[in-house]
């Protein structure tokens, strides 16, 4: 487990939520899962408390189940609060409830290891139980784990740079994916960025996924050097954003759909539709009230044709276009 203090963004949308009636201390239970200390402040400025993180999980927890159920998923634990120590884990250990399961992953070292996965909807209570805040999932299921069935593209600003720059360069990743024939669909972070998500038919493997995808970040930043960069240089970043390619490596991972994030006024990672990225004014516009309003809705996710895949042939078109670009 490593240590990792939570950030605290400047302007997060506030998240006011009904206090819940079991305000004393006891203990309750939320999707059969026994829930202590509801009553301790996770998110002070919001007044959102363990009790109300475990709501909302178990509410979100079939949309949840939909995206990061039944994949290696990384879990960031905030016991004492979003002010207190965080801290990423992704095996499990001793004690482990039993709403989340275990499944062994062959590391680069050749040693297994084992990683959490959530297989039910108590997974999500049972974690919340634990304190974790965020959910961060690997980019495969585990019945297929060496076949991605997304990518993720993260849009990553430099400290400073609007939302507007953030949300050109989403639709700039967008026009080249359509280029080579992928559709995809932006979802803000809860923190200053855009995912654009690329779902994918289970045919290629981590390599050429993740080729792919350095490969598009690379021509993007060939393109416009004076606006976006794919290396993770800070020198090289000051000004610009980072097109983020590796969160499609094998054991790599991204923020859940739906997922909390552990940032002041508890702000939500949720999936939009372009025309709706258009009119968001920050990738921290949902709270945990407007994201539990989403779930009555359909997730635009799911009405994405994942019907399609990764081939050698869009490579190939990508590297033509960086080797036109330079020779321009």
């Amino acid at each position: 487990m490593t240590a990792l203090r939570a950030r605290e963004d400047k302007d997060a949308t506030m998240a006011k939520l009904e206090k819940p009636a079991q305000a004393s201390g006891k203990p309750v239970t939320v999707l059969g899962v026994r829930v202590t200390h509801p009553e301790r402040v996770v998110f002070p400025d919001a007044g959102c408390t363990k009790g109300d993180v475990a709501a909302y999980y178990a509410k979100a927890a079939d949309r949840m189940l939909e995206h990061a159920g039944h994949r290696p998923v990384s879990l960031l634990r905030c016991p004492e609060g979003i002010n207190g120590e965080c801290f990423f884990q992704k095996h499990t250990g001793k004690g482990f409830p039993s709403g989340i399961a275990r499944v062994d992953i062959e590391e680069k070292s050749g040693k297994s290891e084992p990683y959490m996965v959530i297989e039910e909807r108590q997974g999500f209570a049972a974690a919340a139980q634990m304190g974790t805040i965020e959910f961060h999932i690997w980019g495969s299921r585990t019945d297929m784990l060496e076949a991605p069935d997304r990518v993720v593209f993260d849009i990553d600003p430099d400290e400073g740079l609007p939302f507007s720059g953030v949300k050109a360069a989403a639709s700039d990743v967008r026009k080249l994916l359509e280029d080579v024939g992928l559709q995809s669909l932006p979802m803000v972070t809860g923190g200053k960025g855009v995912h654009v998500v690329v779902p994918l038919r289970r045919t290629t493997g981590w390599e050429t996924v993740a080729a792919f995808s350095r490969t598009l970040a690379a021509c993007l930043a060939q393109r416009h050097p004076e606006r976006y960069v794919a290396t993770m240089s800070k020198a090289r970043r000051k000004g610009r954003i980072f097109i983020d390619w590796l969160r499609n490596e094998r054991g790599a991972t991204a923020v859940a759909p739906y997922s909390i994030r552990a940032r002041k006024g508890a702000p939500v990672a949720v999936p939009v539709t372009w025309r709706e990225l258009s009119r968001l004014a920050s990738a921290r516009c949902f709270g945990i009230a407007k994201a539990l309003k989403r779930l009555d809705t359909p997730c635009p996710l799911q009405a994405m044709n994942a019907d399609q895949s990764i081939s050698q042939d869009m490579i190939d078109a990508l590297e033509k276009l960086i080797t036109g670009s330079s020779g321009s």
